[in-house]
């Protein structure tokens, strides 16, 4: 079992989750981890960089350097690793520093997921990367400015940038399979 702090890079409020990840599972199904921890709606392309690799989905026009995510452990792909990127949305480039802060080999294992901290919500989905985001919570924190309307409506009427459910984010950690 691993604890891995995932921080997502260049955002105010700082966006972080910690979670505990079974070592067996393979990337792919860390990717699907990173997600249901963080928030996001996994509609777009991802790849990780662990050292000198880069893993990926293998996709259309896959670098070709790019290693099949499917065919490593989590355990096996960070191996000495104590930080690691994971890249979700290349048009948006959410870019996430995994820090590998504690390895444990235990008599039973997880079977899933599990986040045991975190802090602030996750940017909504296509908001434009950092910037985007970043005018985003601008735009909603001034209720007279013209594009506010249009932007409470885009992100459902009402965002909390320092909302964080722990509870949810395991629920969703426990519903994948």
């Amino acid at each position: 079992m691993l604890q891995l702090r995932i921080v997502l890079d260049g955002i105010e409020p700082v966006v972080w989750r910690r979670l505990l990840v079974p070592g067996s599972v393979r990337l792919n199904k860390l990717h699907l981890m990173l997600q249901a921890a963080m928030g996001w709606e996994n509609s777009h392309l991802h790849c990780f960089r662990i050292g000198e690799s880069l893993f990926g989905t293998q996709f259309d026009d896959y670098p070709d350097n790019e290693l099949d995510e499917k065919s490593v452990t989590v355990l096996q792909a960070v191996a000495d690793v104590p930080l690691f990127a994971y890249e979700y949305d290349f048009g948006d480039s959410w870019d996430h520093a995994v820090h590998v802060e504690d390895f444990w080999r235990l008599p039973i294992g997880l079977r899933h997921g599990v986040c045991v901290a975190g802090e602030n919500a996750c940017p909504p989905e296509d908001c434009g990367g950092a910037p985007g985001y970043a005018h985003l919570l601008a735009v909603l924190a001034q209720p007279d400015h013209e594009e506010h309307e249009h932007l409470l409506e885009w992100v459902g009427g009402d965002f909390d940038p320092e909302e964080f459910d722990l509870a949810l984010v395991n629920a969703r950690l426990q519903a994948l399979r």
